[in-house]
């Protein structure tokens, strides 16, 4: 357990309950929570144990909103369970091929991307505010489980940054679902590949498991607030926070991709 200020301590604390909010209403929660735990903990950690005390982080607060959705939203838990093992092989799929590959050469096109959906969802206001006319098709779940699962999964384990999101878009695009039955259906998804990208790193020994446990308690506490939060303020809400964290995963990755 490295000595980490007071203040700082605090700081991390707000950090993990912020986090927890953006994740729980329509993901990209990590863009804050990880690089806080980078900046916070002690210049001498290895980056490793910030990437796996960040998922201990996550996954708590992710379940807990996950749990919040399913008690009052419409969702299919067997279909979204379905989408979450595929993403858990793609992402070990993307983070082998990882090891081998410049993503610094991919940023330019997933922040293209991004601009893309941007302007999709401002030229689109109906995009993701009606609930679906009915259940889902089998062809429909089956390119749920390729794209959001396979596609995407394969996307968190390469890159990473905004899987949440590309989560909601592709379940919103794909099972035309409303953004807030979105949202609660990729919590369900993130619970997954959360887990196996737990597993690991608790595996290698890069959890900071007392640490990750007090940040732990305030992501659960934004993360069943934010859930509450979309599920009252409706999906137009949720659309407006969509726009927001879309337009921050862009500046997040200029930055990476051309630092001042």
């Amino acid at each position: 357990m490295p000595d980490i200020p007071v203040t700082v301590t605090a700081l991390l604390c707000v950090a993990a309950l912020a986090a927890g909010w953006i994740d729980a209403v329509v993901g990209g929660g990590g863009l804050l929570l990880l690089p806080a735990l980078l900046l916070g903990l002690p210049s001498a950690t290895p980056a490793a144990y910030a990437l796996g005390t960040n998922k201990a982080i996550a996954i708590v607060g992710t379940t807990g909103a996950a749990v919040t959705y399913a008690r009052r939203a419409p969702v299919d838990v067997a279909t979204a369970v379905r989408i979450g093992l595929a993403a858990l092989a793609g992402s070990s799929a993307g983070a082998f091929f990882a090891a081998g590959m410049s993503t610094d050469v991919l940023k330019p096109v997933i922040m293209v991307v991004l601009l893309g959906v941007a302007a999709f969802v401002i030229l689109r206001p109906a995009f993701g505010t009606a609930p679906a006319a009915g259940p889902a098709t089998r062809s429909q779940k089956l390119a749920a489980i390729g794209l959001a699962g396979l596609g995407i999964g394969f996307y968190d384990g390469l890159i990473g940054p905004g899987t949440g999101t590309f989560l909601v878009l592709a379940l919103t695009a794909v099972l035309r679902l409303d953004l807030v039955t979105a949202s609660a259906t990729a919590k369900i998804v993130n619970c997954c590949t959360n887990a196996g990208a737990l597993a690991m790193f608790a595996w290698q020994g890069t959890v900071l498991w007392r640490f990750a446990a007090l940040l732990a308690v305030f992501n659960l506490a934004g993360g069943t607030l934010g859930a509450r939060t979309a599920l009252k303020q409706g999906s137009r809400f949720v659309r407006a926070v969509l726009l927001t964290v879309v337009l921050a995963l862009v500046a997040n990755l200029a930055y990476e991709q051309w630092p001042a």
